[in-house]
């Protein structure tokens, strides 16, 4: 038998858990998680948050529904630009393989049956649709799983204010609640050698994102986010963009003399505790999830 052969064997009769999972409490026991929300007076109605499955099949299926979700969510959005953006999100049964969307498609168009599974050297296998995918991506985003096992999915776009604040090579200011999710986990990579189409450039954005930020400014080029759901980097990515306009509108607000207050660290730091928890951005997500289902009659599950 090969090395890569006894590889997925291994991995086929393995555990069944995403990596990163064993360290995520349980919805319904995580008090931060379910303080964001009241029930009922005897405690029995409680968030769900993100679900658990027992058969590593139907959890693939329902990943890859989700993902196809966030390419959706993304495309009404405005953030696809022709052949530039993807998602990436590492399988639940071949551990050093990932999804990710098929080269030039529209984020608008695609389904789960479009979705592209590669192995660890980034080519296509047989198990996903048979369509090359962006070069760039497979760099950028297989550096990034290496580098951090807890990291299930990772998304990055064009978007024109998360590109256009990155110019600046440097965080975004603590200026409304909404930033506060990425306090304290939110990283810079100060350079950018041009379009991604080697190894050590992947290598180096993903030591810029480092061990247990959320999120990184790609300077000159745009933003990255992660998460220990696809649902979580995309609302991330949604978000952050989102900081990156309310950042830009400000910073010409000053400008012109208006003075800007900035949340201070105490209570960004507080914010952050109960924001920042994968069952939180994951449930951030659904509302988009389920308005995308009623709104495509579930399309793009298929």
């Amino acid at each position: 038998m090969s090395t890569a052969t006894a590889t997925t064997t291994q991995q086929q009769e393995g555990s069944v858990r995403l990596a990163g999972e064993n360290e995520l409490s349980n919805a319904a026991n995580d008090p931060k998680f379910q303080s964001l929300a009241r029930g009922n007076r005897n405690g029995t109605l409680k968030l769900r948050g993100i679900p658990t499955f027992s058969d590593p099949v139907e959890k693939r299926k329902w990943m890859k529904e989700h993902m196809a979700a966030a390419f959706r969510y993304f495309g009404k959005l405005g953030y696809g630009e022709g052949v530039s953006g993807h998602i990436s999100m590492r399988d639940p049964i071949l551990k050093d393989h990932f999804w990710m969307n098929p080269f030039a498609k529209h984020f608008s168009t695609i389904k789960a049956s479009d979705l592209v599974l590669v192995d660890h050297e980034g080519y296509v296998t047989e198990e996903g649709a048979q369509i090359p995918v962006n070069e760039a991506g497979f760099l950028i985003h297989s550096e990034i799983h290496k580098a951090r096992p807890d990291v299930v999915a990772a998304a990055h776009t064009h978007g024109i204010h998360g590109k256009t604040w990155s110019a600046f090579g440097k965080p975004i200011e603590m200026l409304t609640q909404d930033a506060c999710n990425f306090h304290g986990r939110l990283g810079v990579y100060n350079d950018h050698g041009g379009i991604v189409l080697s190894a050590e450039e992947g290598k180096n954005i993903a030591k810029a994102l480092g061990k247990d930020n959320i999120a990184c400014i790609l300077q000159n080029h745009g933003l990255l986010t992660v998460g220990r759901t696809v649902d979580e980097a995309a609302i991330l990515y949604s978000m952050l963009e989102n900081a990156c306009q309310s950042q830009l509108m400000a910073d010409a607000a000053a400008a012109n003399g208006i003075p800007k207050v900035i949340i201070d660290d105490e209570a960004a730091a507080f914010t952050a505790e109960f924001a920042q928890n994968p069952h939180n951005f994951y449930t951030e997500f659904q509302p988009e999830y389920e308005l995308l289902v009623e709104e495509t009659n579930g399309r793009f599950l298929q």
